[in-house]
């Protein structure tokens, strides 16, 4: 078997020592005793390979010894908080220290890999926000200004300039609104008014508000099924009427022409409903999903600016269904539609005739 890098040098070291050791003592015998050259030779070599598997051992014993007691501070140095190593057995010293440095190498690697993924957040962030604050306020800027210089004296066109001015300012109030309440939630100042509400209801009104925008967009809003019953829920019901309404907003955004949004109530156990708002739009592909739900995240980099919004819709969604711990989940296929779903909690009628 071949020998390490430590076990050469320790047996080379053993060799010279065992071989003054077998010299100190033929030395003495030949002084003391007077033996012939033959007999000197071979009491010799008796006394080297008597005195040098001793030595090897001795030389292994003492090394041994030295790097439990530096695998021990070691070890008490990074895992202070951990078994104390000075209780392990030998042979387990080494193997502790061997995983745990392991471990330790794969959280830091983690860890580093989490803090570049927040820079890159970071830096996608702010290279979304400034762009989407860029584009209304340059528009503004360019009506303005041609405003401002006076050639412009046509009542018409002048109209025309300062409704496309407002246009930009809105877009300029939608975004700060909206970022203005994805900080509220984040930094737990929103606070929702969690209580018992009839779901059936909320939809419905929430249909009557946006069937101006499907009618022109050609798309039907509809349910799934004809619901008699009230279906009562848990929750903040401003803020759920918002969700059902960003959604169906996204989904009237990027439906096609004679197009379907379909809502649908499904019961799950543990008195948890799932809502469902599906469509047979143009789709999403699949490695956009996991991303949808960040802010200012778009599939294409024009889709949303050429139809207007703030880009943040599907943030808020994620951050209200989130403040009520619940959850959400997208499915979608290009060219088939996408479906967007969240639970919420029944509860019962009673509560809710006592609202």
């Amino acid at each position: 078997m071949a020998l390490s890098k430590f076990n050469k040098t320790s047996f080379y070291l053993s060799l010279v020592i065992a071989f003054f050791c077998a010299l100190l003592f033929i030395l003495q015998v030949y002084f003391f005793l007077k033996i012939s050259g033959l007999r000197l030779l071979k009491l010799g070599l008796f006394s080297l390979f008597t005195i040098l598997p001793f030595a090897y051992i001795l030389l292994l014993y003492k090394y041994e010894n030295f790097m439990v007691n530096r695998v021990k501070e070691l070890y008490n140095s990074l895992f202070p908080s951990t078994t104390s190593a000075s209780v392990l057995k030998k042979g387990e010293d080494i193997d502790l220290l061997t995983r745990n440095l392991k471990k330790l190498n794969s959280d830091k690697n983690l860890e580093i890999q989490l803090l570049k993924n927040q820079e890159n957040f970071r830096k996608e962030f702010i290279g979304n926000i400034a762009h989407e604050l860029k584009t209304p306020l340059f528009t503004i800027q360019g009506y303005v200004l041609t405003l401002l210089e006076g050639g412009v004296t046509d009542k018409k066109i002048i109209k025309k300039y300062l409704k496309k001015t407002s246009k930009g300012v809105d877009r300029l109030t939608y975004i700060i609104k909206d970022l203005d309440l994805i900080t509220k939630f984040e930094s737990g100042i929103a606070k929702l008014e969690i209580k018992p509400f009839d779901l059936l209801a909320c939809i419905k009104s929430t249909f009557e508000l946006l069937e101006m925008q499907s009618v022109k967009n050609n798309i039907t809003l509809k349910m799934n099924k004809k619901y008699v019953k009230p279906i009562p829920v848990l929750g903040d019901e401003d803020r759920i009427q918002q969700v059902i309404s960003n959604l169906i907003i996204n989904s009237l955004k990027y439906g096609i022409d004679r197009g379907i949004t379909e809502i649908s109530i499904d019961p799950l156990e543990e008195n948890k409903i799932l809502l469902r708002i599906s469509d047979n739009g143009e789709g999403i592909h699949e490695e956009h999903l996991p991303r949808l739900f960040e802010r200012f995240y778009r599939v294409e980099k024009t889709r949303n600016r050429k139809l207007g919004g703030s880009g943040l819709g599907l943030s808020i969604v994620k951050h209200i269904i989130d403040a009520h711990n619940e959850k959400i989940f997208v499915q979608s296929e290009v060219n088939v539609g996408s479906e967007f779903s969240f639970t919420l909690t029944r509860t019962s009628f009673n509560e809710l005739k006592g609202v």
